[in-house]
């Protein structure tokens, strides 16, 4: 991974280089922002320009020794860090333990959706997490000698995964590291860490990515500019719901009905057909059935935008926006965070294979009563 390949962050990955190139580089790094705007990217592309033995142009070559093991996931100074799960099979609970199902996820996502990660490691009910174990593995490999000349590098992928054991053990080689050692942090709620451990790293934060940049990644995948345009608005600076757009686009137009028809429904009571769109819900399978409910928490959110009637802060298709004009105002300010708590919660128990039919007659139940009970303002 080299700084060129990554989409957007620029003034982000020049304030890396400078660092480097200055060699000052903090020995605690704390990479944060939203899921799905290529922090773990930038992660590995710093720490190919660190190990690059020949850069040139402001970039690490791509072509010595240590970038190619580096690209390769093969550098034996660079450790990554990950939540994982503690079973018989990986009765250690170290990321080790996970390594080629690692690089399968790096490799194929590297946007690093969590919910792919639950995916391939079949979590299901359970939840993952970084262990206490897995920081006394760091302090026993952080006192090894390199095997070049470079650092010894730990990217650690969703440290608010640690419990508080794991992050105090983590603390002390933070506040006492070995020499030439570099922790990179790569978080998705940065205010999730515990004060103490925060204090100790030197953030960069890094935003979401500019629509000039999804308009532009949407037509390489055969987007028309206009249609690329209107989806870069809906995939709000996230290069994971750009990627599910450009893959699952199609199915927009059957979510943008279904939610139209949820919202009748509820409105009239109709139980019965309630009824029959959760079980029309859950046959899709769980993929699309997530897809759909994040398309749900996209249209509460975009109805209550429009209530405050500021266009420019509005994503919607035309179709969309047609029925919100009219139903917008039954999603309020009284009602919407219940909701979208509602949905949050739906998601949850649908990623941990709870019965689909249930969780979701369980939701449009539950969209039926804020509905009608404060939805409806005088």
């Amino acid at each position: 991974m080299k700084f060129s390949d990554i989409t957007g962050h620029a003034p982000q990955i020049e304030r890396l280089r400078q660092m480097v190139d200055a060699n000052r580089i903090p020995h605690a790094l704390l990479l944060h922002g939203p899921s799905g705007v290529g922090k773990m990217a930038v992660a590995r592309a710093l720490v190919q320009y660190v190990n690059c033995t020949a850069r040139r142009n402001g970039d690490s070559c791509g072509e010595c020794p240590a970038c190619r093991q580096t690209a390769k996931l093969n550098n034996p100074d660079v450790h990554f860090i990950y939540p994982v799960l503690k079973n018989s099979a990986h009765p250690r609970g170290l990321s080790e333990e996970y390594s080629e199902e690692w690089k399968d996820f790096i490799s194929r996502f590297p946007f690093m959706p969590p919910e792919e990660w639950l995916e391939i490691i079949n979590a299901g009910n359970s939840r993952p997490v970084i262990y206490v174990t897995e920081s006394e593995e760091l302090l026993r490999v952080s006192s090894l000698s390199t095997y070049g000349d470079g650092y010894k590098i730990f990217i650690v992928w969703l440290p608010e995964k640690m419990n508080v054991e794991t992050a105090n053990k983590l603390l002390k080689v933070i506040e006492e590291p070995f020499e030439d050692t570099l922790f990179i942090l790569v978080s998705n709620d940065a205010g999730s860490l515990m004060p103490t451990v925060r204090s100790r790293l030197q953030g960069v934060e890094l935003g979401p990515i500019p629509d000039a940049d999804i308009i532009s990644f949407l037509c390489r995948g055969g987007k028309s500019y206009e249609e690329a345009e209107g989806l870069a608005r809906i995939a709000a600076g996230n290069m994971n719901s750009a990627s599910a757009l450009l893959q699952h686009g199609s199915e927009l137009a059957e979510f943008t009905e279904l939610f139209i028809a949820v919202m009748r429904a509820c409105y009239a009571r109709k139980m019965t057909e309630l009824m029959q769109l959760s079980e029309s819900f859950a046959a899709m399978g769980r993929e699309k059935s997530l897809r759909l409910l994040d398309y749900f928490a996209r249209m509460l959110r975009e109805s209550f935008i429009s209530n405050l009637h500021c266009p420019p802060l509005e994503a919607m298709r035309p179709e969309e926006k047609n029925f919100v004009a009219r139903f917008g105002p039954f999603i309020n300010e009284a009602n919407v965070e219940e909701m979208a708590r509602e949905v949050d919660r739906a998601r949850e128990d649908i990623t941990r294979n709870a019965n689909q039919k249930v969780v979701w007659f369980d939701l449009l139940i539950e969209f039926t009563r804020l509905i009608r009970t404060k939805g409806m303002r005088k």
